[in-house]
């Protein structure tokens, strides 16, 4: 167990780091209820106003989960997805352990809606496919996806079973992918995004804008809607110096 931090700082943040030590080094693994207030102002000598204010910084930040009447315990880590590459959900869910599922709510083909036009840089591209699916992990609905795809560079998408094998599998199957387009922004769940991902209205998301390109022409339109307490998005990368 990590003994507490002896360098200046405030008591509270002494207190953050003396649990973070603990996790970080294995010794609180996930869903491990730690210590009481009172169990961790006996042992660390520090009062459990400072004890409390420690714990509900760590909870707001995630790292802990506060039941009223049960305990504090230490909260699952969220699930990441790599933000400069294009990755198959169904393998990051698999690699962690954890099992996928999808769910196709619409594929389609339509009119190219009109405000996709500039999106797509051509004006060969009249139709596209529409597809909505919710992939799952463990059950529990983490990611929204959508995609508009260019029927001359993908002509047999709409007839595929996305419940069997993933979008990106497929694409990646047909397709060279040449260049790639993220944009992210935080959004709030409209009706919609609320009942796919199984959350409240208003609750935060994060949505990941994706284009893709085969050659001079765009492949994919694609919008991923991430429930906020799920999912996080992030990279590490060496600068080559």
């Amino acid at each position: 167990m990590s003994a507490l931090p002896a360098a200046a700082s405030p008591l509270y943040e002494k207190v953050k780091s003396y649990i973070l030590g603990n996790i970080s080094s294995g010794d609180w693994p996930a869903d491990r209820r730690i210590p009481s207030e009172n169990e961790l102002s006996a042992a660390l000598g520090i009062s459990r106003m400072t004890i409390n204010r420690a714990l509900r910084e760590l909870s707001d930040a995630g790292v802990l989960v506060r039941v009223q009447g049960v305990g504090t315990f230490i909260a699952a880590p969220k699930a990441q997805s790599d933000l400069l590459e294009i990755n198959n959900i169904a393998e990051e869910i698999a690699r962690r352990g954890h099992r996928h599922r999808a769910e196709v709510v619409t594929l389609e083909r339509i009119p190219l809606p009109p405000d996709l036009r500039l999106s797509f840089e051509s004006g060969d591209v009249t139709e596209v496919f529409h597809s909505v699916v919710v992939h799952y992990e463990n059950d529990l609905a983490v990611q929204l996806e959508e995609r508009f795809v260019n029927p001359l560079l993908v002509p047999d998408y709409g007839a595929q079973d996305f419940g069997r094998m993933t979008t990106y599998d497929y694409l990646v199957s047909v397709t060279p992918i040449t260049e790639l387009e993220h944009v992210i922004s935080a959004i709030s769940a409209d009706a919609a995004i609320a009942a796919h991902l199984h959350i409240a209205p208003g609750a935060p998301c994060l949505l990941l804008h994706r284009r893709t390109w085969s050659g001079d022409r765009v492949a994919t339109v694609n919008r991923l809607i991430y429930a906020g307490d799920r999912y996080a998005l992030g990279s590490r990368r060496k600068t080559g110096r």
